[in-house]
This record gives C-alpha cells, sequence and structure tokens, in this order.
C-alpha cells in the first residue's frame, strides 16, 4: 500500500542522484541495525522495513516506510511516513504522517501552516537516509505509551484530499512523550 500525499513526479536533479546513489552505496556497505532497504529500480522512492527495537515497546514487530526525495535532494527534505498500518505512537498519526520533533519529549499537535521538525523545518542536507531511519527508531524506542496522538481523527480526516505531510505546521505543547 502507498500513500495518497505521494509529492508530485518531477525527475531528479543530476546531485539528487549523485547523492542517493551514494548513500545506497553506504547502505548496502553499512545499514542502520533495524532496517532493511526493499530493493527496486525506483531511485526516487525507498521502501524500508524497520524493526522494532529488543526490549522496547515495539520489538519484534516489523513496518514499513516510504521515502520520496524531491527533485532538489538533499537541499529539500524527502517525504517520509510510514506505510499503513502505521505503529501505535504518540508522534505518528494512523495514515503514517510522522512528527518527528527534535526533543522528543514534546507531544505533537498540528496546523495547516508550514511544517517544523526535523524532516522539514529543521531539515539540513548533513542529514541521510540513515541518520532519518536512527532518529525514527530512537523516537520509537523511547515511546513509553503506544497510542495516537490526541488529534489523530481530525488529522487524518484532513488528510484525506491527499494532503502531504509537509503542509503539516506541527506544535509541540507537552513534555509527556
Amino acid at each position: 500500500m502507498t500513500s495518497t500525499a505521494a509529492p508530485s513526479r518531477k525527475v531528479l536533479s543530476k546531485i539528487a542522484c549523485n547523492r542517493l546513489q551514494k548513500e545506497l552505496v553506504e547502505w548496502q556497505v553499512n545499514p542502520p541495525a533495524g532496517f532493511k532497504h526493499k530493493v527496486t529500480d525506483n531511485l526516487q522512492r525507498w521502501v524500508i522495513e524497520v524493526n522494532g527495537a529488543p526490549g522496547t515497546l515495539y520489538a519484534n514487530e516489523m513496518y514499513q516506510l516510504q521515502v520520496d526525495f524531491p527533485e532538489h535532494y538533499p537541499m529539500e527534505a524527502p517525504q517520509v511516513i510510514f506505510v499503513p498500518p502505521a505503529p501505535l505512537h504518540p508522534h505518528i498519526y494512523s495514515n503514517g504522517h510522522i512528527c518527528l520533533v527534535v526533543s522528543m519529549s514534546a507531544a505533537c499537535a498540528y496546523a495547516w501552516v508550514e511544517p517544523h521538525d526535523i524532516l522539514y523545518d529543521s531539515w539540513s542536507p548533513a542529514m541521510t537516509v540513515s541518520s532519518i531511519c536512527i532518529s525514527i527508531l530512537s523516537m520509537l524506542s523511547s515511546s513509553t505509551v503506544k497510542q495516537r496522538p490526541a488529534d489523530n481523527d481530525r488529522y487524518v480526516k484532513n488528510c484525506r484530499n491527499g494532503r502531504s505531510p509537509k503542509e503539516t505546521r506541527w506544535w509541540f505543547h507537552d513534555d509527556k512523550v
């Protein structure tokens, strides 16, 4: 199953192609623990298997991430979502959208303005698919409760027309997660 919120399909720039090919080779040589890249012939969309870390709420559970790369990657962040069914987590909506906050101690809410987390406003071209995966696994591993964000139903309802998580502004409002 793939997301209906896929970004527009523009051809990757030469810089993006070179960077992704380099990251793919590095991944094959040194994959991040707990992740497996599902090989396809599409460099612009990666599907990655995520295995929950031992000793966490997600141990022995497997999920899939879909990573869609924009034309100007790495200058622009990829779109990263969980392919439903997404893990039950206070920062992961049931449609797979992720609020990957810099400080994992904040819970998320949203507004439709502009994005605000490490996959969006705090994105840096120095980040890689591997570093994103490690951040996501850290977010999963640090959770003490399996539950959806409090505003899950409202958020998912507003995304039904194919809205991308990149169109979301995340607000961080408590420290219980």
